[in-house]
Order: structure tokens, then sequence, then C-alpha cells
């Protein structure tokens, strides 16, 4: 850290137990203790084969990226870098900012626009201020289209116009493929915080059927969304995909091909994690509820008993919300399209007892039916599941 970051506080945690520095790279030995990676090779190659911490010898000398880590402390030096920044530069005054506006259009666009970012940052009023100028969100488009791929002023934009994006009535200004590319470009490279930023404009400009679509079929930015699922993504950017595919996965073809970039794998991955937030898991269901509408979505479900497994176990458990979205996927594959597969991995994954449990619950009237058909089609394929099943309540049965 260089002399204007003194002032603030390095969790130890983040420190490499050799040099004392925040770690870029961290990894960690057999022994559990992690360094970065640039310090602990050198020890390493100085001929040691101890832990440094520990002084344990080492089984082995291979080491394993510690990704965790790494994120957290992402997060905090995004963190600690605006502090810092909004610190030494207090925020604009209403006079200032109309000054500053006026200077998007020469030069001094990169640091009229940071000034104005941390304006907008502060309040809802001050967006509100911001909306109210003429030609402001004009000037930030016209910018986003013309502008040199320049990273970090790419993010502000982008974080200026995800701000804005409640007060901007010509959202589909932002589906040209100058403004798309520009997206994109910040969910590949960017900062965390950015590619959160990026995914909750696509969000928040997929307004119908038709901007839906357009921001569907541009391939590299729904590859990039499928990727951002990934267990070892930050639970706050696989949130934000989440919900993005779920807005933008209309249409059967696009359907297809969030199948096809591998989407069900992953959320099968956050499914049968132990950790996984209740908001990551119902949005997994609900993705996973509209790719079970079309054939090929079914047929990766019902062929995957793992995940079935995993859906079966999410009903009653997480919240009403996971439990409708479950109990409407595993109603499609085993009772709409009638997989003896998958009503077999139902039944044997205590389901029989969970559709029970449901049709005495105040779930909604359509849960209360799927799962009264659930009960019965398993009924018939595995009959000895409900007979070692002692209740009173078999009277409520529909059948």
């Amino acid at each position: 850290m260089g002399r204007n970051d003194l002032c603030i506080t390095v969790p130890n945690i983040f420190r490499c137990p050799i040099s004392l520095d925040v770690m870029k790279s961290p990894v960690s030995l057999c022994t559990g203790v992690t360094y970065d990676r640039a310090s602990i090779q050198q020890w390493l190659d100085s001929g040691n084969n101890t832990c440094p911490a520990t002084m344990q010898v080492l089984l082995s000398k291979e080491f394993v990226p510690n990704r965790n880590l790494q994120r957290l402390i992402q997060i905090w030096s995004d963190s600690a870098t605006r502090h810092q920044l909004e610190a030494n530069s207090p925020v604009p005054s209403h006079d200032h900012i109309n000054l500053l506006v006026k200077q998007l259009d020469n030069e001094n666009f990169v640091s009229s626009l940071q000034k104005i970012v941390w304006f907008a940052r502060e309040s809802e009023e001050n967006r509100e201020f911001l909306a109210r100028i003429d030609g402001f969100v004009n000037a930030v488009f016209d910018f986003m289209i013309n502008v040199e791929p320049d990273i970090k002023l790419i993010e502000q934009v982008v974080e200026i116009l995800n701000l804005m994006s409640s007060k901007i009535l010509e959202k589909k200004s932002l589906l040209e493929s100058g403004p798309l590319s520009m997206i994109l470009l910040v969910i590949q490279r960017g900062t965390l915080a950015s590619q959160i930023h990026s995914i909750e404009l696509l969000k928040s400009i997929a307004v119908d059927g038709e901007s839906k679509l357009k921001i569907a079929e541009e391939e590299a930015l729904l590859h990039e969304l499928v990727k951002s699922l990934s267990r070892e993504k930050d639970p706050s950017l696989i949130d934000a995909s989440l919900s993005c595919l779920i807005e933008i996965t209309m249409r059967k073809r696009v359907k297809i091909k969030v199948i096809q970039s591998g989407a069900i794998p992953e959320l099968k991955k956050h499914l049968s994690e132990p950790n996984t937030s209740v908001s990551i898991i119902e949005k997994s269901l609900r993705l996973l509820e509209t790719l079970s509408s079309c054939s090929e979505g079914r047929v990766e479900i019902w062929h995957d008993s793992i995940l079935l497994q995993a859906i079966v176990q999410t009903v009653l458990k997480v919240s009403n919300k996971a439990t409708e979205h479950a109990v409407t996927i595993l109603w499609c594959v085993c009772c709409l399209f009638r997989d003896e597969k998958a009503q077999e991995t139902a039944a044997i994954s205590n389901g029989m007892t969970k559709f029970l449990l449901l049709m005495q619950s105040n779930c909604s009237a359509a849960v209360r039916q799927m799962s009264a058909d659930l009960l019965k089609i398993s009924r018939v394929n595995s009959k000895s599941c409900l007979s070692s099943y002692d209740t009173k309540t078999t009277h409520i049965m529909p059948f």
C-alpha cells in the first residue's frame, strides 16, 4: 500500500504472513495457511520445505488459489479506494453540478463525470436533480457511443446510467450495439461492483419483449451472464445475473441458448451447496422453472437425478416462494410429461412426505393441486413408500 493508504486499516487476514503486504494472489498450502503467491513461491524456490508460519514440514509443495479470500480482498480494496477518493473530494453543490454537466462535452469529461457519479451516489434527491438537467442523460449516451475503450471511464458511465436508470425514459438507446458492447466490456473486465452495475443496468432496460429479446440475442452477453452464475463468483454477482437471466429468458430460442451455455449444471450447484442464500436458491429455482417449460430443459432436468433430489429437498425447507417454484418444476417433469425416472427420484427423495404436508399447509390452491397430482403419481410408482408413512391425515388424499 502506498503512503496515501496508511490511514486505512488493513484486516490482518488480508496480509501475507511473509511480506506483511496485502495479498494480490492468495494461495493456500497443504497446512491450510494462506500466503501471497509471489512470496511463498520465492520461499519454496529458495529450497525451504516447511510452512513459514507453522514450520511444519510440507507433505506437498503444491498450493491452491484461495478464491474466497481473493474476492474479499477485492471487495475491501474497491470500498477503501472509493472511501478515500470521496473523503478527499466532497460532494459537489447543485451549482457546481450544473457547471460540471456543461463540461461533459470537452476534455474535462473524465473529472467532471467522476464528481457527478459521487453526487448521484449520495441520495435519491441528487439523482432527481440530475434527471431534471436538460441534456445530461443525452450527453452520457453520446459519450457511451463514441468513447474509446477505457475500462475505468466506461465503468463510471455504466454506474451513472445504472443509478439513473429509473429516470431514463428513452432506454432503447442503450440497446444499440455501441452501449451494449460497452456493458459487455465492463462485465468481462470491470471490477466486481462495476460488473454488478452493468448487469443491473441490463435488467433495467429489459422493459418489454422486444428489449428482452435484443439483449438475449447478444450471444456474448448471454454467455457472460451464464458464466457469472459460477459458484466461484461473488454471491452478489450471482444474484444479479440470475435476476437478469430470469427477466430476459422468455422466448423458446433464448431458453435453448441459456441451456446450451451450461446454466443448468451451475443452478444444480447452487441448490446442492449447504450455504447458498435464500435469494439465490429462489432465483435458481425460478430460472429452472422457466427452462423446464421447453423440452430441452425438461430432458436435462429429468436425466439428472442429483438435480431432481436437490429440487425435492428445497420443498418446505427454504421459503414459500422456493417451494412454489420447486413444486412447479417437479409437476412439470413428473405429471405433465410423466417421466418415470423423475417420478421414481421424487418418490425416493422423501417427496411423498413433503407433498402430503403441502396439501395440509396454507400454500396456494395451485401448489396444493400440483402436490396432490405428484402424490397420486408417486403412489402409483411407489406404493411401499406410502404404506410406510404412518399418518392420520391420509383422509385428505384426493384418491
